[in-house]
């Protein structure tokens, strides 16, 4: 398969079907579901002192810079460094060097990296990291620099299955990449195979009808 080069996306991208008609991303989709641990973790840095939402903007940054980081060295687009201070660079680049150890035991060839796509079946959009032939099996590979891989990281990669094969490309499993942006945040692997990817399919298609449940009561109310 040919690598395919694909221009950054950016962090809201509108997702359309072939008839115009907007539809939601994964992302926005699984904002629906409730996700106490993060109240949890809020109220603790709060209780500690710490600026919330300072600290999650923060890491939000590095988190991308990584991620970037990682997309580069596959093959995607060129990471604009000037918009990051050294600091930020360097923790990133804990990251990279974690992928790089993980790039080295395996052989890996991107179709296309950082590319949206839409399921005109199931009506919603996503952007997906990277669609590679890795080890001679076709997968979506996915990077996380959060501190573990989630619940919802399935659910998202689960989401992600669809609308790759409705673009015609084969998938026979998602692979998660856990590459935290420090020492203490530790590196994890989670290959995981189409026929197993079912159950967190279902989480997702049952929180995009409740999203356009949602969405349907909000345009009756608006009448």
């Amino acid at each position: 398969m040919a690598h395919e080069r694909v221009s950054a996306g950016k962090p809201h991208t509108r997702y359309r079907l072939a008839d115009g008609t907007l539809v939601p991303g994964v992302t926005t989709v699984l904002g629906v579901l409730h996700r106490p641990g993060l109240v949890e973790w809020a109220n603790k840095l709060g209780l500690q002192g710490i600026d919330t939402r300072g600290y999650v903007d923060e890491l939000a940054k590095i988190g991308t810079l990584a991620h970037g980081l990682i997309e580069e060295e596959l093959g995607g687009p060129e990471v604009d460094r000037s918009l990051y201070s050294a600091e930020e660079i360097d923790r990133a680049e804990n990251s990279l060097l974690k992928f790089y150890e993980w790039q080295k035991a395996h052989e890996i060839q991107p179709v296309f990296i950082e590319k949206p796509l839409v399921s005109e079946r199931f009506r919603y959009g996503g952007t997906i990291d990277c669609y590679a032939v890795i080890d001679g099996r076709p997968e979506i590979l996915d990077i996380k620099t959060s501190k573990q891989v989630y619940d919802s990281h399935l659910y998202q990669v689960a989401a992600y299955w669809k609308p790759v094969e409705e673009a015609g490309y084969p998938v026979e499993a998602v692979r998660v990449l856990q590459v935290g942006r420090t020492e203490d945040e530790g590196f994890s692997e989670h290959i995981i195979p189409v026929q197993a990817l079912r159950p967190h399919w279902l989480v997702f298609r049952y929180a995009l009808r409740i999203h356009h449940l949602q969405q349907q009561i909000r345009r009756e109310e608006a009448v």
